[in-house]
């Protein structure tokens, strides 16, 4: 196993030859990641979370890891998790938000937006979700 370390390869992770790191790392850049309107939807008693992300593929990463750690910032979520276990879990892409011509525009207005207009139409509040008004 290889380990990078303070910037340079010690017995370190070595790229495959002929891929060069820079060049990899411009185009992650210059590629956006997907944004927009997610959910995670109990199946077993119908609630739902409703969010927003620069990062959906992240985002979902990320809930997916807190919920299995058990440490969810949403504790009635979490608790479910708990009690019908992640098969009774699905995560969703509601809508995503294409970007724009202007890469220094910042999204999270839009984004609010969006998760607005997606509460209002699904209302998980109470006993239809995790969502707090």
């Amino acid at each position: 196993m290889y380990i990078r370390s303070r910037g340079r390869a010690e017995e370190g992770y070595r790229a495959p030859m002929g891929v060069n790191k820079k060049e990899l790392k411009r185009a992650y850049k210059q590629n956006p990641r997907p944004m927009g309107v997610y959910r995670i939807r109990n199946v077993a008693n119908g609630k739902v979370l409703i969010g927003v992300a620069l990062d959906l593929p992240g985002i979902i990463n990320s809930q997916k890891f807190q919920l299995s750690l058990g440490g969810h910032t949403n504790k009635a979520l979490q608790a479910d998790w708990h009690q019908y276990g992640a098969e009774n879990f699905e995560f969703e892409i509601l809508d995503e938000l294409a970007p724009g011509p202007d890469p220094s525009h910042d999204y999270r207005q839009d984004l609010k937006a969006m998760q607005d207009l997606w509460l209002e139409k699904l209302q998980p509040y109470g006993d239809a979700g995790y969502n707090k008004k």
